[in-house]
């Protein structure tokens, strides 16, 4: 079927002529200029306050939409991280913590955790000093992980989309910068104490970030895609006793 696709000038002065139509025959049959003027009047100084309303309303619909549109692009770009660089990183920082039992048992969702169990476990994050020491792990391992996923870094941090998201944009950063520091020392053995809990600093923030995002992701995958939740929960980088098979 083909639709005729009428210019907008005449569309304009169509409805003009239908609406002076309309008025004509209002007359004609009823006679009544006055309440015929009195109700155009008032209708155009109406107008205004529709136009208002309607151009508000549009807006605030089109922003929505745009916003959840924005949000779906950027849990695709968060997933790659995470997929690329934050679960296997998850997993290789859990070794620097000297805590690590009470994290990896805390962390462990499940298909029956809702918005309220995600919560309690970012507030636990939150307000739980997370003891990350540089000495008890494999800081060569981490080097040379982070040295080799460098591009995929780099690669997110030039997303502009990014920049609606301030607090994965913090994550990336203090990423970066771990990274930076470790490259930055040609050797990481014999270190001083003093650099190595400047190292365990660098780590912590890097590890707090991660698991903070990493549960906002979780809790995204466990709403909109539940057969990604499912994986992702057979894959918990905080457990490390998961494996990818169903039993």
């Amino acid at each position: 079927m083909r639709f005729i696709r009428i210019p907008r000038d005449r569309i304009v002065w169509l409805l003009l002529l239908v609406s002076l139509v309309l008025y004509l025959i209002d007359y004609f049959l009823y006679g009544r200029a006055g309440e015929i003027g009195f109700g155009f009047m008032s209708n155009v100084a109406f107008l205004p306050v529709y136009v208002l309303f309607v151009t508000l309303m549009i807006e605030r619909v089109l922003k929505e939409r745009e916003r959840e549109a924005m949000m779906k692009k950027l849990n695709m770009v968060i997933g790659v991280f995470f997929s690329e660089l934050g679960n296997p990183l998850l997993h290789d920082l859990l070794a620097f913590c000297a805590d690590r039992e009470e994290i990896s048992q805390r962390l462990r969702p499940t298909v029956r955790w809702r918005d309220e169990e995600f919560l309690a476990a970012r507030d636990f994050i939150k307000g739980h000093d997370i003891q990350i020491n540089s000495r008890i792990g494999d800081l060569a391992a981490v080097k040379l992980f982070l040295a080799e996923k460098k591009s995929v870094l780099l690669t997110l941090m030039e997303n502009p989309n990014l920049l609606e998201h301030a607090a994965f944009t913090d994550l990336l950063w203090a990423v970066f910068h771990l990274l930076e520091e470790l490259q930055a020392r040609h050797s990481l053995a014999g270190l001083p104490e003093s650099d190595l809990e400047h190292l365990s600093g660098d780590l912590k923030r890097a590890h707090s970030h991660l698991l903070i995002e990493w549960l906002s992701y979780m809790s995204h995958l466990q709403t909109d895609y539940p057969y990604l939740y499912s994986l992702s929960l057979r894959m918990n980088p905080m457990n490390p006793e998961a494996r990818p098979e169903v039993v």
